[in-house]
């Protein structure tokens, strides 16, 4: 379990993100760009700037560090060397690097190419892979669908909630699409101008939302009413 009691950010002039909430299993937040998203995830992994003015009490049942927590960026191209074939890209044994490729069903072949030679998909996978070879406990994702087609993004989704029943690790997956997170997530939280609206079982925040806000942001994802009241 992660537990944020508390999570403040702050400029000189300005209150960015004041929230807390739990990850038991796995959770979304939910926002609009300029929510708070992005610097909620750069605080758990310690990348904000010093500019910034960091209050945070955070109880888990593993240590926060670079090897417990695995981070899944929305853009996997800028997460590779293009100039770097693929095994030389984990820092982990042979039989490590295979047994990862195999549990996000690529083929070890792989591993002797450059980036440059793989499809978006296949980057992402691969992407993927070097963050379970370490023994991490939470798995951050800033919108990993973004740069993917329709096709690629099913793919992952599917690949995501996989791992997520197969692997002992917790997800926070960030994101402003619900439709990405609505068989993978079992809570969702709904950020709105760095504070917390809503939150709740997803299945019940997205049957019946309590703030317009969310109901904004559901009747913008989907295109049927299968989650609707």
């Amino acid at each position: 379990m992660l537990k944020i009691n508390k999570l403040k950010i702050s400029s000189p002039n300005k209150q960015l993100v004041d929230i807390s909430f739990d990850i038991k299993d796995s959770s979304a937040l939910i926002g609009e760009s300029g929510s708070g998203k992005s610097l909620t995830l750069k605080a758990l992994l310690n990348l904000l700037p010093s500019s910034l003015q960091v209050e945070k009490d955070i109880y888990s049942t593993f240590e926060l560090n670079y090897d417990t927590i695995g981070f899944i960026p929305q853009n996997p191209f800028t997460s590779l060397s293009m100039m770097t074939k693929i095994k030389d890209q984990f820092f982990c044994s042979n039989e490590k690097k295979e047994e990862v490729l195999k549990l996000v069903d690529l083929d070890i072949s792989l591993l002797n190419k450059f980036p440059s030679q793989l499809s978006g998909g296949q980057i992402q996978r691969i992407v993927i892979a070097i963050a379970l070879s370490r023994n991490i406990k939470l798995l951050l994702l800033d919108e990993p669908t973004t740069a993917l087609d329709e096709e690629n993004k099913t793919n992952i989704i599917n690949l995501i909630n996989d791992l997520k029943s197969r692997l002992n690790i917790l997800i926070l997956f960030v994101t402003h699409d619900i439709e990405s997170i609505k068989d993978i997530c079992n809570e969702i939280i709904i950020l709105k101008d760095g504070q917390v609206i809503e939150k709740g079982f997803t299945i019940d925040v997205l049957s019946t939302p309590k703030e317009d806000y969310t109901k904004k942001l559901i009747n913008s994802t989907f295109k049927n009413k299968q989650f609707r009241n």
